[in-house]
């Protein structure tokens, strides 16, 4: 289906203004506002609220009570804009090469950490599955395999990665996974740079000190062509 490009000029437009932007991203939060609550909220007057609901008319719908709520393309439009704001972060690192969106070493520990008790988790769920098969059978015994739980590390991460460029431990952190060169993340790219970091971290961070590069905290980033930045 081709693309009306008046009427997506115009949806780019509506969505420019820092304060609807804002509107938006209060019903989010809120589920529901009256228009006094939004003036207070915003701060602004009655007229300048009233229109730029107007003009956000398409992305609201006001329920029983007459209070403002975001509809279904509302939701959708702050996903754009996420997404945006996270491409305009994301563009700033790669034109101006800004070392202060790189990811710091302890908020990256701390996704690892997280995404860690994630695999925990699942393995632990697997071996719970095999001891209740085992008693089904009269042969049991639950034991930990580490084995495992670095395969799943690194099938979640790789998977999580290559999709959206964010494990849960990054999205919690507000972390990304990028390609130093602007090119989109493959899953071949991210499972490359988890290789290293689930099977062989602390050679991984030792040969990574090396580099003495502040954009490759492992040496799989640098051989991967990835880094991680904060969103």
């Amino acid at each position: 289906m081709a693309v009306d490009e008046e009427n997506l000029s115009k949806l780019f437009l509506i969505l420019s203004h820092k304060l609807r932007r804002e509107i938006l991203v209060i019903l989010l939060e809120k589920k529901e506002q009256s228009f006094s609550e939004l003036m207070n909220a915003l701060n602004v007057d009655t007229g300048k609220l009233s229109f730029h609901l107007r003009k956000l008319k398409l992305f609201l719908e006001q329920g029983p009570t007459g209070k403002y709520r975001l509809n279904g393309f509302g939701r959708n439009a702050l996903r754009l804009i996420k997404d945006m704001e996270a491409l305009s972060i994301e563009a700033d690192f790669f034109e101006n090469k800004n070392d202060l969106n790189l990811a710091s070493f302890s908020k990256r520990t701390m996704s690892f950490i997280i995404d860690m008790g994630v695999a925990f988790t699942i393995t632990i769920a697997a071996s719970l599955f095999t001891l209740f098969s085992g008693l089904v059978s009269g042969q049991y015994s639950l034991e930990f395999n580490i084995l495992l739980f670095l395969f799943l590390l690194w099938i979640y991460s790789t998977l999580l990665e290559g999709f959206a460029g964010q494990t849960l431990g990054k999205s919690l952190l507000r972390l990304k996974v990028v390609s130093v060169g602007g090119k989109k993340l493959f899953y071949d790219i991210t499972a490359v740079r988890n290789f290293g970091k689930c099977f062989l971290l602390p050679l991984d961070l030792l040969l990574g000190l090396r580099l003495d590069d502040k954009r490759y905290i492992k040496f799989f980033d640098k051989f991967s062509g990835t880094t991680v930045i904060k969103v």
